[in-house]
């Protein structure tokens, strides 16, 4: 663990099916020092937790009811009642093909975590989205934190600035 971030003043909300996985990531983050974590066992708590705000950031498993974490992170990034489209979502899930990775990443989430982690694994995704946190985009077809990790010279006309058709 390379940085020293204070967790404290960051408030979690976890969302898993899974009371153990639940108390597990819970006693994790309370581990790395974090003080406020919200646990919601499927995705309509989750959003109900949402809604009445006080949440930072969102972990949350891909496979909830009845809506699915890619689901609810869609709501979260898409929807006119959201309470914070820019919010940083972790999605766990023991489906660490390619494919999980890319859709998840094309929904918007901010970092993706396989199932099994570690808790270092676990205090690098922090880190992530809340010492170094992307920009966001928005373009037609997307929402959602800059998909590209590496700023690499460009030579060429910046699509981003261009209004959508």
């Amino acid at each position: 663990m390379s940085e020293k971030i204070d967790f404290s003043h960051v408030r979690f909300l976890v969302v898993d099916t899974n009371k153990l996985m639940c108390q597990l990531i819970k006693d994790i983050l309370m581990m790395l020092g974090v003080t406020q974590v919200a646990t919601a066992r499927d995705s309509e708590k989750a959003i109900a937790q949402l809604r009445t705000g006080g949440i930072d950031v969102l972990i949350t498993e891909w496979a909830l009811k009845p809506r699915s974490g890619l689901e609810l992170l869609d709501w979260l990034r898409t929807d006119g009642m959201s309470p914070d489209r820019m919010m940083p979502v972790i999605m766990l899930t023991a489906n660490s093909e390619v494919e999980y990775v890319m859709e998840s990443r094309d929904k918007g989430v901010t970092e993706f975590l396989a199932k099994p982690f570690t808790a270092d694994s676990m205090y690098r995704r922090l880190v992530s989205v809340i010492a170094r946190p992307r920009d966001f985009v928005s373009v037609k077809g997307y929402f959602g934190p800059d998909r590209r990790r590496q700023q690499l010279p460009f030579e060429g006309p910046d699509r981003r600035n261009q209004k959508p058709e």
